[in-house]
């Protein structure tokens, strides 16, 4: 289980505890990734790297899990118009869902997690080229004040819903 963009979350230690025993954590800080082998060097299986997220290092179909939490949000934060992304945000953000692709096995599944609503996520990963299904959900306590969050789940191997397909396909038309 790759978990690109870990931060100093705990996150990959928590899926270690789980029973998850081969999670390779990564970010591209130096920094970062040093504190966190530091930090859970008495946990085998916990592997950390320093990498860019547009261009993995690793071999493809390496992969059966791959787990973001928020990282995908970085390369939006600076949009101004949700419904109007840059070509510049558009196009690192499908870099790193290339790169996603890419490194997942037949039949791996991609889970990504965030903030962003359906209406502004799904377009991005509803791409034919990335081979893979979409799949989302709503979490939150269900008090109407609350944030909620959205759990995309895509399955590597199987094909996108044509209504997803449509969405996706909007993302490149010009407004």
């Amino acid at each position: 289980v790759p978990v690109p963009g870990c931060g100093n979350s705990a996150l990959s230690y928590n899926l270690h505890e789980l029973g998850y025993t081969d999670v390779t954590s990564i970010d591209f800080s130096p920094a970062c990734i040093a504190a966190m082998r530091a930090r859970y060097a008495r946990c085998p299986g916990l592997r950390w790297a320093v990498m860019d997220i547009r261009a993995l290092a690793f071999p493809d179909a390496a992969f059966d899990v791959v787990l973001e939490k928020g990282t995908l949000d970085v390369l939006m934060v600076e949009e101004t118009d949700p419904w109007h992304v840059s070509p510049q945000a558009a196009a690192a953000m499908h870099r790193v869902l290339a790169e996603v692709s890419r490194v997942l096995r037949p039949g791996g599944c991609f889970i990504s997690i965030t903030f962003a609503q359906p209406h502004f996520r799904k377009p991005h990963y509803a791409q034919e080229a990335f081979g893979w299904s979409l799949r989302h959900v709503a979490c939150g306590d269900g008090d109407t004040g609350a944030f909620h969050y959205f759990l995309y789940v895509m399955r590597k191997g199987q094909p996108l819903d044509p209504s997803d397909l449509a969405l996706g396909r909007r993302l490149h038309q010009p407004p």
